[in-house]
């Protein structure tokens, strides 16, 4: 038994199996808070708290440079660097490291706005420069979103946080009828469409909002659609123009296009 535990102490002594501990103890740290994390933001999202659910992704990512650098420090340690010595040695070189981390700074200050302002929370569609994204996880320095369109994964940086916009519900279309068409039966032509969209499932309401565009070969006459999930926007555009297509040949009624007209001389 003493034997056993001299061994024991032996080993404990040993930098090696001291680091492969520290590298244990932070894993299975930082694996029971995000599971903890993780159980509590399904639960907030079921009962709709998004909010609380995109807090408790920032704390993740918190939790998570935490652990990695409070590890970091004890393996030196252990491996008989003098962490004291050394943090109180870098003076200068602090000064410019906080000068080139300028910008990660600026990610994880505007992580916590994103949070404390509710500008957006995890769940929301947003625009950032053109493109359209489902909020998926708002991290300390970054924001992901997954591209409606192609499905494809965008990371921004929390400090470019001015270049997001938040999506509304609605869609606006303009349906484009030939000036030949009077006034009054382009309307009604307008209002049979909006009844028609409204029909769908995705749609919460169709309405006419009156003229839109005095173009060069048509006339826009605008519909505001009220998407019932504006994650679904992309397939209720295509359905909309689908109606107005369909609505138009069933009054016989061509799209107009730009034409252009040669005279020879």
């Amino acid at each position: 038994m003493e034997k056993a535990k001299e061994i024991l102490a032996g080993l404990l002594k040993n930098s090696l199996v001291q680091s492969a501990l520290v590298i244990v103890v932070g894993f299975l740290i930082y694996k029971i808070v995000s599971a903890f994390l993780l159980k509590r933001g399904r639960k907030l999202k079921e009962m709709g708290g998004g909010k609380g659910a995109t807090f408790l992704h920032l704390v993740n990512s918190v939790v998570k440079y935490t652990v990695l650098i409070i590890a970091f420090l004890m393996l030196l340690q252990v491996n008989h660097v003098n962490v004291s010595s050394l943090i109180a040695g870098l003076g200068i070189a602090g000064i410019v490291l906080g000068l080139t981390v300028q910008d990660a700074l600026k990610d994880i200050i505007r992580g916590f706005s994103i949070i404390s302002d509710a500008y957006f929370k995890v769940g929301d569609l947003v625009n950032y420069k053109g493109t359209e994204g489902t909020v998926l996880e708002l991290g300390l320095k970054t924001t992901k979103i997954r591209d409606i369109r192609t499905e494809n994964i965008v990371a921004i940086p929390n400090r470019n946080i001015e270049d997001i916009q938040v999506v509304s519900d609605y869609i606006y279309l303009d349906i484009p009828l030939p000036y030949e068409v009077d006034l009054r039966n382009a309307e009604a032509i307008a209002k049979e469409i909006a009844e028609q969209a409204e029909k769908s499932n995705l749609v919460k309401s169709c309405t006419y909002r009156g003229v839109n565009d005095l173009g060069d070969s048509a006339i826009g006459y605008q519909l505001r659609v009220e998407c019932g999930d504006n994650h679904n926007k992309l397939q209720i555009r295509r359905n909309t123009l689908h109606t107005i297509l369909e609505v138009l040949e069933k009054h016989g009624i061509s799209v107009p296009y730009t034409q252009i007209d040669i005279h020879n001389k």
